[in-house]
């Protein structure tokens, strides 16, 4: 007993700590908690982690409805992977022979979406971003490497020369809004900005468990603000810094979501995850 109580522990204490990074990772190691300890005050518990993440929020929700945990889990799971596999085989028809795609930061789904291009033989290769001040993209260069994907980063000033040059632009979700709104990882909106003005297509890529139902009633999504000494620790008296993480893109800067619902319009994705997931609206 002392030690599932100490593994409730440690994963609460690694998602809010951010060790385990990314809202569909985050989901699952909630489900992972869930298993171990399920009352109300752990629920509670397990969703005020991380605020702002819907998809940790949805993915509980849809555990707890069923009687038995261990099989809402399960269930819970199995549609947070086939969801998963829709999204990557979607998105990686977006992606044809002789592209350039840009991409900022770090995501899964991204990353899926273009190995799973690679693996059916599409030529292609990918710009992207160091994203400070953690250097997520650092990953995504390195995964892409390893997967045999030409890939050249550039810092995030200099974006701009990467968009013009790309034909596509792909990002990863952490919450999806009523109005098809998107929030991601700092950085996103500037980039779409300068992929509308090159004519370069955007697309948000995403499983629609991320969908935000709050939304609905006009919430406006919180952004996360974290610790500034990651931006400058030994910074000189006086000097304040911001280090807001998340940012809101609009949906007129979208070009459509891809989710396992299909690649849809940002505005048309709230009514088809009403139609999908009913009861991800109560």
């Amino acid at each position: 007993m002392m030690e599932l109580k100490k593994r409730f522990e440690q994963i609460c204490k690694d998602i809010k700590s951010l060790k385990i990074q990314g809202s569909e990772n985050v989901a699952r190691a909630s489900l992972n908690a869930l298993l171990i300890k399920n009352d109300k005050i752990s629920f509670k518990r397990l969703i005020n982690l991380r605020p702002t993440e819907p998809a940790l929020r949805n993915v509980l929700k849809h555990a707890l409805s069923f009687s038995d945990i261990q099989v809402g889990v399960k269930k819970t799971l199995f549609l947070m992977d086939d969801a998963r596999t829709k999204v990557v085989s979607n998105g990686s028809q977006l992606i044809k022979d002789g592209m350039t795609v840009f991409t900022h930061c770090h995501s899964s789904t991204v990353l899926d979406i273009l190995k799973t291009a690679k693996s059916q033989g599409k030529k292609f290769q990918v710009f992207n971003t160091e994203t400070r001040p953690n250097f997520q993209g650092r990953i995504t260069a390195a995964e892409l490497a390893k997967s045999k994907i030409p890939v050249k980063m550039f810092i995030d000033s200099a974006a701009t020369s990467a968009i013009r040059e790309s034909d596509l632009f792909l990002f990863g979700v952490d919450v999806i809004t009523a109005e098809g709104n998107v929030v991601n990882k700092i950085g996103n909106k500037m980039f779409a900005e300068v992929a509308e003005k090159y004519d370069v297509p955007s697309y948000a890529c995403s499983i629609a468990f991320k969908f935000d139902p709050e939304t609905l009633n006009g919430k406006t999504p919180v952004l996360e603000e974290r610790n500034p000494d990651e931006v400058w620790k030994e910074r000189p008296k006086g000097v304040k810094i911001s280090n807001i993480v998340f940012e809101i893109i609009e949906a007129k800067l979208i070009t459509g979501i891809v989710s396992e619902l299909g690649i849809l319009p940002p505005e048309a994705l709230a009514t088809e995850v009403k139609k999908r997931y009913p009861w991800l609206m109560r």
